[in-house]
């Protein structure tokens, strides 16, 4: 690996994803490696997971290393936790993958390292002033870029719009378990991403998440301000983001 690569982790509520990162790309170097998360997901398991699986690959001594987390990270430390083991609540992130890794580690939201990487690689690349990125799935999660630079932990997932949680209504999920037409789903997501437009005015809004690739089907139904595209990194966007904050020393 030469001194352009970095090394990303996708912690996840089923599985833990790992690969090594072009940093000039954003694109992955081989095959990415997926272990299934341990359960119970507690933090001494899936630290030992996390180590396990980077051992499983040649990483230099430099190599960043830079990991997503499925909840806000502030200072490295969890605050709320929704799908892993409840005793991650207050553990410090990085103090104890570093440990358990033995290397220097950065951990970041899993929403905000895919944002980071559609700014850096995909979609919102050479994209000035705010930039927000949301990803629809079980949750909605979301990454407000301005400028370049990330503002952590928004959650704009849990805005309270109309008396409901807004991911309650407009995730992905709620689509296929109420059997939303896509037509039916657009009509929520509209209320969802205007009233992210009069808050924050960005300059593009960027959407991920599995549901992305049927863009076609939903992005055309809505009406915003600001244009509306497609997440370009899909599923790997989380190890690359990951990946080039750790080596551009983001804590």
């Amino acid at each position: 690996m030469s001194d352009l690569i970095g090394f990303g982790i996708d912690i996840g509520g089923s599985g833990i994803k790992g690969a090594p990162v072009d940093l000039t790309t954003g694109e992955l170097v081989g095959d990415r490696l997926r272990i299934p998360t341990p359960n119970p997901s507690e933090p001494a398991a899936v630290a030992a997971t996390v180590a396990d699986l980077v051992a499983s690959f040649d990483v230099p001594d430099t190599t960043p290393i830079g990991l997503t987390f499925p909840a806000p990270i502030k200072h490295g430390v969890v605050g709320f936790i929704a799908n892993l083991h409840k005793s991650w609540k207050g553990v410090d992130v990085p103090v104890l993958m570093t440990e358990a890794i033995g290397r220097q580690v950065t951990a970041v939201n899993d929403a905000d390292a895919a944002g980071i990487a559609e700014v850096v690689y995909g979609a919102a690349k050479g994209v000035p002033g705010v930039v927000l990125v949301t990803t629809l799935g079980t949750g909605i999660g979301s990454a407000l870029i301005v400028d370049g630079t990330l503002v952590p932990n928004t959650e704009l997932g849990h805005l309270e719009i109309d008396g409901h949680d807004a991911e309650h209504r407009a995730a992905s999920s709620a689509r296929e378990a109420e059997g939303l037409s896509w037509g039916e789903w657009a009509e929520r997501l509209q209320r969802f991403y205007e009233t992210v437009e009069m808050l924050f005015s960005p300059d593009l809004l960027v959407v991920g998440g599995g549901v992305s690739k049927k863009h076609d089907k939903f992005l055309p139904l809505l009406t915003t301000q600001a244009p509306i595209v497609p997440a370009a990194l899909r599923n790997t966007a989380g190890i690359a983001g990951a990946a080039q904050l750790a080596a551009h020393g983001y804590r």
